[in-house]
């Protein structure tokens, strides 16, 4: 029996460990896939707190562990597939099996969103990525195409046009999402080139992808773009699926209170996987920490 699990080892969930394993509380952590998240493949931060010449994620989310670690926290890489109340508290049922707490806190964070276009599906990893760190330096002096509007997609953009021979950015509108200090950034770049109004039809190729089928979103006129890599930033989904028929959501996100603790009773929310206006690095360390002050106090109770 723990007192706490963390569902989820991102920025809000190692924050979260942090607090709890000061507070001595018995703690682990599940995690189903890579540990930070996607703060983890994010190459440089620049908007964190005490790094003012920003910070590389993999390092930042290093430190996170360390000091969650140092401070009694378990890790396990197992992936949470549902959650049940049970008389001594919370069943988390995983991938590997049970296991049994007093209190969880859900920081599952939220994964990227799909074109769900033909060809997408095919040429995945083989062109098709949703993280240009991660997959930018297989496209070396190639030409590549960004999807999105936001500031994930300009500062992927921004990114790869130190690699690529050449990097469309495909929106579809004409105003950007993106915060106004990177899209002036981009516009100063002579590496990227906008292809605006427009929206992504089709993908084609042989064994790898080879082109992408534009379409014009005013008079639907369609436009070929010869590229290798499709780097997809069109949004995120919340990974709160395995749970949504247990805790009350809002569009897929967990909703909340002040004390991050959601619609039943020992269950507690933080991160990106809350129903939430911004979600930032620094945004999902105030959830984290707000969620293991207020399960302390829960369970002092």
């Amino acid at each position: 029996m723990y007192d706490v699990i963390i569902i989820g080892a991102g920025p809000a969930g190692l924050t979260a460990a942090i607090y709890t394993g000061r507070a001595r509380l018995k703690t682990l952590i599940l995690e189903g896939n890579i540990v930070g998240g996607n703060a983890a493949v994010t190459d440089i931060i620049e908007n964190y707190p005490g790094f003012p010449f920003g910070v590389n994620g993999a390092d930042l989310i290093e430190s996170f562990l360390k000091q969650a670690e140092r401070f009694g926290a378990e890790l396990r890489f197992e992936g949470a597939t549902s959650i049940e109340v049970v008389p001594e508290g919370k069943k988390v049922i995983t991938s590997e099996g049970e296991y049994l707490a007093r209190v969880v806190i859900i920081t599952a964070g939220a994964s990227r969103r799909e074109l769900e276009v033909a060809g997408e599906k095919e040429f995945m990893g083989r062109g098709v990525s949703y993280c240009a760190t991660c997959d930018g330096s297989f496209f070396q002096k190639c030409p590549v195409a960004v999807v999105g509007g936001g500031d994930t997609a300009v500062k992927e953009a921004l990114y790869l046009a130190d690699i690529a021979s050449k990097v469309y950015l495909i929106h579809r509108r004409e105003g950007f999402r993106a915060s106004q200090i990177a899209v002036d950034k981009m516009l100063e770049n002579d590496n990227i080139e906008l292809k605006l109004n427009k929206v992504v039809n089709r993908i084609e190729g042989d064994s790898d992808m080879r082109t992408v089928v534009l379409q014009d979103v005013r008079n639907g006129e369609e436009e070929k773009l010869e590229v290798e890599g499709l780097f997809v930033s069109i949004g995120m989904v919340s990974a709160a699926g395995f749970i949504s028929n247990l805790v009350e959501t809002q569009n897929g996100y967990i909703v909340t209170d002040e004390n991050m603790e959601s619609s039943v009773k020992g269950i507690f929310a933080a991160g990106d996987i809350r129903s939430k206006k911004a979600r930032q690095v620094a945004t999902a360390v105030g959830d984290g920490a707000l969620a293991a002050i207020a399960v302390t106090e829960y369970l002092k109770e």
